[in-house]
């Protein structure tokens, strides 16, 4: 059994309309949730298969990291997505570094984090203190990099020129990858 705590403010989303979410959870992620409302405790039992059961409560922290449900469920789509919290209050000396570099990170009307997601391919979510982000090992990796060269005080460009050129590897690799054999080379 695992124990998640989430804030109490994103209980409401993991329970859903009617319990909906929570019994969407539960089934697809073939686990038991006891959500204690009060407090935002959230114990996490595996009824079902155990390698489907360990994405449940990832499921929940990304949900309580402020995640869409159905964004959140993302993470049974294939074994090898991953979620992953950058925590922005460390990198912050105070209150009102902390909100400046929040700041940085979601960018003028949300334009960073709409690029990282565009040229990463996964999802990112800035929730409080922290930043999630839900793809594959290598979105995963992209956005950690850019939003670190960021918080460290980059300039949004270089972070951006850092994407693009990671986004293009990733085609370039995604061509190779499915290039066909013997397809019009002559020997």
């Amino acid at each position: 059994m695992n124990h998640v705590k989430i804030p109490q403010d994103r209980v409401g989303a993991l329970i859903g309309a009617g319990g909906e979410t929570l019994r969407e959870i539960e089934s697809r992620a073939e686990v038991r949730l006891d959500v204690d409302s009060e407090n935002g405790a959230v114990q996490v039992e595996t009824v079902g298969d155990p390698v489907t059961g360990l994405k449940g409560p990832e499921i929940v922290r990304a949900i309580g990291r402020g995640f869409a449900p159905e964004d959140a469920m993302e993470l049974l789509e294939d074994d090898v997505m991953l979620f992953d919290l950058i925590d922005i209050d460390a990198a912050a000396r105070n209150k009102k570094d902390l909100q400046r570099k929040k700041g940085r990170l979601i960018g003028e009307g949300g334009r960073t984090r709409q690029i990282m997601e565009e040229l990463s391919g996964a999802n990112v979510v800035i929730y409080g203190s922290t930043m999630g982000v839900i793809g594959r090992p290598e979105q995963v990796s992209m956005v950690r990099e850019a939003a670190e060269m960021i918080l460290e005080g980059a300039p949004h460009g270089a972070a951006y020129s850092f994407l693009e050129r990671k986004h293009n590897e990733q085609k370039r690799d995604d061509l190779s990858y499915h290039r066909f054999p013997g397809g019009g080379e002559s020997a």
